[in-house]
């Protein structure tokens, strides 16, 4: 069982990312995927989940509104569109498997990749 992100880096405040985050050894079209973040001296934050299907989704309040969580199954695939980022943005972002949307509890976890938000 594997789970790779890519697509971190350093962004300048206002600016976009689009995380990605391939699964494999797993039938990935029966789980959630679930987008977490910690920063340093914080803990893990959910930020996004979208269900099975991708029919339903939801988001943190703290990105509701700038970030779009997506999934391709025929691509073992989930994606994190951020815009507008901003500093407090800044973490190590996950992705995690879970059997269930509704009380995420990840199976499987990826390990992560870095967005920095700095001018």
């Amino acid at each position: 069982v594997q789970l790779v992100e890519s697509g971190g880096g350093l962004v300048q405040p206002g600016g976009s990312l689009t995380l990605s985050c391939e699964g494999s050894g797993f039938t990935f079209e029966k789980y959630a995927m679930i987008w977490y973040r910690q920063a340093p001296g914080k803990e893990r934050e959910l930020v996004a989940a979208i269900n099975d299907f991708g029919s339903s989704r939801k988001y943190s309040d703290s990105v509701k509104g700038r970030f779009t969580i997506s999934r391709d199954n025929d691509k073992r695939s989930v994606y994190l569109e951020m815009n507008n980022l901003k500093q407090e943005d800044t973490a190590v972002y996950s992705c995690g498997a879970s059997f269930s949307y509704f009380n995420p509890r990840p199976e499987h976890w990826g390990e992560g990749t870095q967005v920095t938000v700095s001018s």
